[in-house]
Order: structure tokens, then sequence, then C-alpha cells
């Protein structure tokens, strides 16, 4: 019977999940999968690494199905597929850690309650990710459960990088700059400190484009600043959510418009972005074949955001080694790559175009000051590698080659 790590990210009608087998000290990735529709009309699909995949609608004959019966299905999945699968450890990805916690925590009764006390700061994650951790205490009892925080690897920002031009007291009591994306950005730290140990000292920019975008300085290994705030609202613009925006906005919206909260929350969070700006869709390839200058002008922007932030996070840096470029955007729309990095020259980044347009790892030309770089990101793999860690079940792991 393997022994596995099982990796959960629950939302509110939905958890994705993969798996992981432990052996000889290693991680290796069995299957991957989705439930959606929990709640409502749940559906299963899951593919295993060697290729076969499974698809069901799960039983909902007495009841709908909730977070602890979508996770007692994986269970069941997992046992038939892998003739038997021993759980040891559920490593899962929790939005916010709040002011207090810089790494990956076993959880129990305490933690737990106190992760709860961090829902107001991100109200539409922070629950369904705690709701997919109480499923997970009943649905795998002799399992280890371990919280890993996006907002983790940001939390030895300098103080001038974490405030906001408020009464010290707000800070104080949590109304300060987190960041996100931290599972992401520390596993592109990983791969630069094997394969690239010398950038990896150095002054190191990672652009994490997807439908959630975000920018992060790391310097000699340390997060220093990042694009992403109190909430992934700021910084970037992304697929449905507004980035940076002039407060004065929000005011707006509640005294001439007569906006609640619940109303601008929708509009900021699910119609903004590329698909509020554009009025076709959040994704950049429906945006890239279309011929509406709504389509253009939604592009142009976020490129241009792309550039600012670059430029910003690179004068906090007081230089740049190296730009990392991943996510979904990042890893594989090569035009968008193209918009944002051309004219760069002046600023040390010198491309191949061709490289560029044929997704190498290197897109920067050989001599370039700042060595630009296309990789991969896998942030399942980094909520396995921290668990697997936490729970000495194997040396701390490099991720791109296991």
């Amino acid at each position: 019977m393997a022994d596995i790590i099982l990796t959960i990210n629950a939302g509110s009608s939905s958890i994705k999940f993969s798996a992981y087998e432990i052996a000889e000290g290693n991680l290796t990735q069995l299957a991957l999968g989705l439930i959606e529709g929990i709640g409502n009309h749940a559906t299963f699909s899951a593919r295993k690494c060697t290729g076969e995949k499974t698809k069901f609608d799960l039983d909902q004959s007495h009841q709908a199905v909730d977070h602890r019966m979508a996770l007692t299905a994986v269970l069941d999945w997992l046992e038939k597929e892998e003739n038997g699968a021993n759980v040891v450890g559920v490593g899962h990805r929790v939005v916010h850690g709040g002011p207090i916690y810089s790494e990956p925590v076993l959880l129990d009764a305490a933690t737990l309650a106190k992760l709860k006390s961090f829902e107001v700061l991100a109200p539409l994650h922070q629950p369904f990710n705690l709701a997919g951790v109480e499923a997970a205490l009943g649905a795998f009892p002799k399992a280890a459960q371990v919280a890993c925080f996006d907002t983790a690897f940001h939390r030895r920002h300098p103080y001038v990088a974490d405030t906001y031009a408020l009464p010290r007291s707000y800070y104080d009591e949590g109304v300060r700059r987190y960041g996100f994306h931290g599972l992401s950005y520390e596993f592109i730290h990983r791969i630069l400190r094997h394969e690239e140990p010398v950038l990896a000292r150095g002054k190191v920019i990672v652009a994490h484009l997807g439908n959630g975008a975000s920018i992060c300085a790391i310097n000699a290994g340390k997060s220093i600043g990042s694009t992403m705030g109190f909430t992934a609202l700021d910084g970037l613009p992304m697929g449905t959510r507004c980035g940076q925006l002039d407060p004065g906005v929000v005011l707006y919206l509640m005294s001439e418009k007569n906006m609640s909260a619940a109303e601008i929350t929708d509009l900021l969070y699910k119609n903004s972005g590329l698909k509020g700006m554009s009025g076709i869709s959040n994704d950049v390839r429906e945006l890239e074949a279309s011929s509406e200058q709504s389509a253009k002008d939604a592009l142009a922007y976020f490129v241009s955001r792309v550039r600012r932030h670059i430029g910003g996070l690179s004068a906090e840096l007081g230089g740049l080694d190296c730009l990392v470029l991943t996510g979904g955007i990042g890893e594989n729309a090569v035009n968008v790559r193209k918009a944002i990095l051309k004219n760069m020259e002046w600023f040390g980044i010198q491309i191949d175009f061709d490289a560029n347009a044929r997704n190498e790892r290197i897109i920067s030309e050989k001599g370039s000051p700042s060595v630009v770089l296309i990789l991969k990101t896998d942030e399942e793999r980094m909520i396995a590698a921290h668990t697997a860690e936490l729970l000495k079940l194997k040396q701390p792991l490099v991720p791109a080659l296991t």
C-alpha cells in the first residue's frame, strides 16, 4: 500500500486535488483531479499521470454532496486505482496566514481557530479553504493536516513594503500589504536555486501572469515586495479583477451609484479586469483572436501595467539580474510576452524574439545584462513538498527534479 500525500485547494463549490506517492525520499505525482458542483450537481474528474482519465457524477440520491463527501470520493477512487492508498498527510492551500504565519504549519484546533479569525481578510477564499480542512479531518482522520499559505513567502517584507499611508493603528490591527501567490514564487525560487544558483542569489523579479496575476521582487531568496496588497485585488489587472484602483472610485460607487459592499465586491472581483475592459472575455486567447478594439485596449492596458510594475520593483531591488515569467499567460502567451518585453534594452533586457516564439526556457539574448526565463510553476507540488518536509518524510525538495 503506497504512502500518499494529498494536496487540496478547496473553493466554495469545488475541490482541486493532487496525489503524490512518497517513495525512497521522493515525491512522485500519481494523479490530479477536480470535483465541481459541490452542493448542487457534483461531478468527479481525474487524470492519472499514466494517462488514464475518469469522470462520473457523484451519488446525490440521499443528500447534496458536501466537501467531506467529495473528499471521501477522492479516497475511494485512490484506493481503487492505486490498489490501496495510505494517506499520511494532507496539504491544504490556505490563502491567508495573516501577520502571524511565515511558513507552513501542522493544523490543530487552536491553529484552525486562529485561521478562522483571518476570514475577514479573505472572505471570498478563506472560509472555503477551511471548509476543506474540516472535511479532510473527517475523511482522513489518521493523516496529518498541513496548512500552506499564499501569504507566507512575503511575511519578511520590510515595513515600508507592507504598510499603507494610514494611521499606524490600522497596520497594528492587520491592515497591511500581505502579498499572495507565495507558493508559486517559492516554487520558482527553488528551481532557480538548483538550476541557476548564481541568479538565485541575486536580484530577481518573478511575474506570475494568469487569470490571477502579480509580480514579486526577490533579493537573495527573500521576497521584498509584491504588487498584491491587503487583498488579491491590488496591483496588476487580472482576468476578472481590477488591479490597482484609486480608492476614490469606491467612494464614488457608494455615494453616487448607491452600490452596496456586496455589489462593489462583485464588480471588482468578478466583472472587472480583462473581462470588464473588453466586454468579451477574461481569456487572453479569446482577446488575441478578437478584432474588437476593446479586446486590443484590454490587452494593451495589461501589458502597460506589467511593464510599469517590473520597473517599479526593479527600483526597489536596485537592479535586475533575472526576470522569470510564469503562470498561464507568462508560460504560453507569446505575443503578450513580446509586447511586455520589447524596447527594454535601456533597462538591461535584450530579448531573443525567435526564442520567445519557440517558448524556449531562456528568451533573453546571450550577453543580456538581465536574464529572462520562462519557467512552469507548480503550486500543488510546492504544497506536497512542504507537507512532506514538515512531516520529516524526506529531505528538502527540489521540485523540478522529482
